[in-house]
């Protein structure tokens, strides 16, 4: 299960259609290591052109979001090891754009100082981020 501002994430009571995903904190309740990052809510597929057409389609779905815990390696092993109860998943911030999500992964990453700090699971920081993807925020 997902929070947001302290209570119990739940998409049906916010229209998660606007937005393109969220920034996360995963925190450890055994040793209150954290993990910062980014989850998109949608995935999107190519499709092969209707017969007689030539423009490949799209089709957008929710992506795994419901049952992530994050890309860190370590944090995978535990949860499959001492199982998802061991982890309290936060979400910080919804975002509107995939520019907008990866600005705000790495201010929060930053802010944090995952990368210095010995209670964050978080190893890498990176992202290219241009101004025009934070235009209208």
């Amino acid at each position: 299960m997902w929070f947001y501002n302290e209570e119990e994430f739940d998409p049906a009571e916010l229209d998660i259609e606007g937005f393109a995903g969220f920034v996360y904190l995963i925190t450890d309740l055994e040793n209150n290591k954290k993990y910062v990052g980014k989850k998109h809510l949608w995935t999107t597929r190519k499709l092969k052109p209707l017969k007689g057409q030539k423009r490949r389609r799209t089709k957008k779905s929710q992506s795994d979001w419901k049952d992530y815990f994050g890309s860190n390696e370590e944090v995978k092993l535990l949860v499959e090891t001492k199982g998802r109860d061991r982890f309290k998943r936060e979400i910080l911030r919804l975002c509107k754009t995939k520019g907008e999500m990866s600005y705000f992964e790495m201010k929060e990453q930053i802010d944090r100082e995952v990368l210095f700090k010995d209670d964050y699971y978080n190893e890498f920081i990176g992202g290219k981020i241009h101004s025009k993807h934070l235009k209208g925020i």
